[in-house]
């Protein structure tokens, strides 16, 4: 969907306001988008499906991480095969939120803050994994952990997300 009214608002809500049961309607309308549906279904037992990291100050502040709501929904509702781990990929930096900066400064802010956990990382060594959030405005965050993943090994990575701001 597109990031304008009222879904801006209504993932705001979910975001911002505490109310996480908003990730099964998102799911449900992901679940819906032409694809989806059968990515999820090719996603084999030993394949992930991750969500975009916060930070341990944002989580802190939030006290939820939406996409991991969300991942939780879209496997409950799918009954896709793949493992689901909100510590596998870490944010390890605590940065300004995207949405204040220019896409420039995006791809700056992002540099060098995810890591797969280095305990982990042979988990995801020739895995594929579908990351997933809740909004994509410059792609900067997604393509960061994509990137992150990709050092540890995983064969593919996609990604999906619920709403996207217009082209800039």
């Amino acid at each position: 969907m597109a990031y304008a009214y009222p879904w801006s608002d209504l993932v705001a809500r979910y975001k911002f306001a505490d109310d996480p049961a908003w990730a099964e309607v998102f799911a449900s309308l992901l679940l819906k988008t032409p694809g989806v549906l059968q990515t999820l279904a090719t996603l084999q037992a030993d394949d992930w499906l991750i969500p975009m990291p916060l930070s341990v100050e944002r989580l802190q502040s939030r006290g939820f991480n939406q996409a991991w709501e969300l991942v939780k929904a879209l496997a409950r509702q799918s009954g896709t095969l793949a493992q689901s781990d909100a510590r596998l990929l870490l944010r390890i930096k605590n940065t300004l939120p995207q949405a204040q900066l220019k896409r420039e400064a995006r791809l700056q802010n992002v540099r060098g803050a995810f890591v797969v956990s280095p305990l982990r990382a042979s988990e995801i060594k020739n895995r594929r994994v579908l990351l997933v959030d809740d909004v994509m405005t410059s792609g900067a965050s997604l393509f960061g952990a994509a990137q992150a993943l990709r050092e540890a090994g995983a064969a593919q990575v996609s990604g999906i997300v619920c709403a996207r701001t217009e082209q800039e």
